[in-house]
């Protein structure tokens, strides 16, 4: 599977790009899944549903099924958090999978930025990011896109993975 991040500090924009990028690249016939890591503790359950009451009960794995959708939750119960590679694997086979964060992993990403919180270009020490959404205009030795030029950003990742050919 082909792979691209969008990474950037808090409120940097990261998430709107994200499912601008989903939109935009589905939208052209592509198959797109994500990876979203958060750094809180999250839960997708509700309290006092079944599936809830059977991870309360001490479950590793609960895995909820229906008509509409299937959701696989594990509990880590004090094991480690898998890393991007293990969760990698567990998906279903795509043109193109966005991971959202993953600051210090190593795949091609591009950088979420906007000037008012005054946040340092993550950018600057790093490779693996090979351009930057900004809504400001920068100097830097990379690709910079409007932040809001999602035609843009979705083809310069999708020529990056190979997916189409000359677009810049």
């Amino acid at each position: 599977m082909k792979l691209y991040g969008v990474t950037g500090w808090k409120n940097a924009g990261k998430t709107g790009l994200m499912e601008r990028l989903v939109a935009e690249i589905s939208g052209r016939g592509f198959s797109v899944s994500t990876v979203k890591h958060a750094h809180h503790g999250v839960d997708v359950d509700q309290v006092g549903t079944d599936s809830y009451r059977h991870r309360a009960a001490g479950a590793r794995e609960v895995l909820l099924a229906s008509g509409q959708r299937v959701a696989l939750m594990q509990e880590l119960r004090g094991a480690p958090e898998p890393d991007l590679d293990t969760l990698l694997a567990r998906l279903s086979p795509v043109d193109l999978v966005l991971i959202e964060g993953y600051k210090r992993a190593r795949h091609p990403k591009v950088e979420a930025f906007r000037a008012a919180p005054s946040n340092p270009l993550i950018a600057v020490g790093d490779d693996s990011i090979r351009a930057i959404a900004s809504d400001t205009p920068l100097d830097i030795d990379r690709p910079v896109f409007n932040l809001d030029d999602t035609r843009a950003i979705a083809d310069f990742i999708l020529n990056e993975v190979g997916l189409i050919t000359g677009a810049p």
